[in-house]
């Protein structure tokens, strides 16, 4: 296995691992404003890439992330699937085929407004957007950090606890929203992290 496709693998097995270990907090998180099964959905996905990581981790990094977004979108049940799928295949679509800086911010910044497209969604409405998009801001202003990039998503994530929501079946609770964290913008900060942790040892 090339150091690359090694690279890849270990990205994947490093988020599914995080998801898997917070599987039964994300679900509660979404047992309080949602359908209850945000940490299982997430959890069934990332099963089935990391039951393809091999194939999926020699292919060219464009091409290796548009295919864990399919397998986000078939296996990923509720609003997360098309999101999550949404965000990996538009990430994989203008990501540079060698790893930078500058390209990997701007399909970073693609895929946000790929989800914002989808969802129908913007910042402060209680979803995943809420720490993709300041992620997505540090990146743009060339901040390469795995820990303070994780350190915004995990304090994003908490500013989610005070927001009533406009978007998603949390939506539907109108205040009773108030005063608990989106599992969407928690599942986003995991894997945020997950990556950071990896990309810190390689």
């Amino acid at each position: 296995m090339s150091s690359d496709a090694k690279l890849k693998s270990e990205l994947v097995r490093a988020v599914a691992a995080t998801i898997d270990r917070h599987a039964d907090e994300l679900t509660a998180l979404d047992q309080a404003i949602g359908d209850g099964d945000h940490g299982f959905n997430m959890k069934r996905g990332f099963d089935a890439v990391i039951g393809e990581v091999e194939a999926l981790s020699a292919k060219p990094w464009p091409d290796f992330l548009k295919s864990v977004g399919t397998t986000l979108v078939m296996k990923v049940g509720g609003a997360s699937g098309p999101l999550y799928g949404t965000f990996f295949m538009a990430l994989g679509k203008d990501f540079p085929s060698e790893l930078g800086a500058a390209g990997i911010a701007q399909a970073f910044r693609g895929a946000v407004l790929a989800v914002q497209a989808r969802g129908k969604s913007e910042r402060g409405q209680k979803t995943m957007l809420d720490v993709l998009i300041p992620v997505g801001e540090l990146l743009q202003q060339g901040e390469l950090s795995p820990a303070v990039l994780a350190g915004e998503a995990d304090r994003a994530a908490e500013a989610t606890i005070p927001i009533r929501a406009v978007r998603g079946r949390a939506s539907f609770l109108g205040d009773r929203s108030i005063g608990h964290m989106d599992p969407g913008a928690r599942s986003a900060a995991l894997m945020i992290r997950a990556v950071g942790q990896v990309l810190e040892k390689s």
